[in-house]
């Protein structure tokens, strides 16, 4: 196994776990907030109560394809519970809770990008000149500079492409239960009603292959955003 490969794998892996932990905190908090205290425990920057409800999503699957890819990528998946009834009862403020996970790792990605930004405007980091990727958004040659720009590299990258996927419309990402928050009571239970069913398998691969699609171009806008100036 590439040595390179095993010395990253504890970056990615932390800001993987920020990432979801984040993504998840915010849902709780954001369903706390509306009266559904159903995932009250989720409501932490811990990511034990997270990976004690979901160890297979948080750690075994993102080791597994961070090595079954050679490094340079990971996936996986967290949860926090609701109150389907509760739900039922306060649409838009479901639809509020739906919101502020994609929300947390839009946050991030910006905290991200401007410790980016400040790094190389203080000469920490620098720009990449062997090509840009997920984790050489920024380099440093050596020491703790070159973990943080890679740490950095990779919440940045993990956050954008984390909120922009669970934006898609379809179930069971937030997208889809998001939508109501602008819709008639009349109009939201068609909605709910195009996707009954046990669509959420499909609505998986759906989104996959849409994603593919329209990752690119809002990646490139980004890292022109993250570049301006420079």
């Amino acid at each position: 196994m590439d040595a390179d490969i095993l010395a990253t794998l504890p970056l990615w892996l932390a800001a993987f776990l920020l990432s979801l932990t984040c993504h998840e905190a915010a849902h709780a908090l954001a369903g706390r907030l509306g009266g559904d205290s159903t995932a009250s425990d989720q409501v932490t920057l811990d990511p034990i109560p997270h990976i004690k409800r979901e160890p297979f999503g948080t750690l075994v699957v993102p080791v597994v394809s961070f090595f079954l890819q050679g490094g340079g990528w990971m996936i996986g998946w967290a949860s926090a519970p609701y109150d389907p009834t509760w739900a039922s009862r306060f649409p838009k403020r479901a639809a509020l809770m739906a919101a502020a996970g994609p929300a947390a790792n839009f946050a991030l990605a910006l905290i991200a990008a401007v410790a980016i930004r400040v790094g190389i405007g203080a000469g920490y980091f620098e720009l990449p000149a062997g090509g840009l990727s997920l984790e050489t958004l920024a380099v440093a040659p050596e020491g703790v500079a070159r973990g943080l720009a890679l740490f950095l590299s990779v919440l940045f990258s993990i956050n954008l492409i984390l909120g922009c996927f669970n934006l898609i419309p379809l179930p069971p990402l937030d997208g889809y239960a998001i939508v109501p928050l602008v819709l008639s009571d009349r109009m939201r239970h068609k909605w709910f009603g195009l996707f009954s069913g046990g669509s959420a398998l499909l609505g998986l691969i759906v989104a996959f292959v849409v994603f593919g699609s329209i990752m690119p171009p809002v990646f490139q806008t980004a890292i022109g955003l993250l570049y301006h100036g420079v």
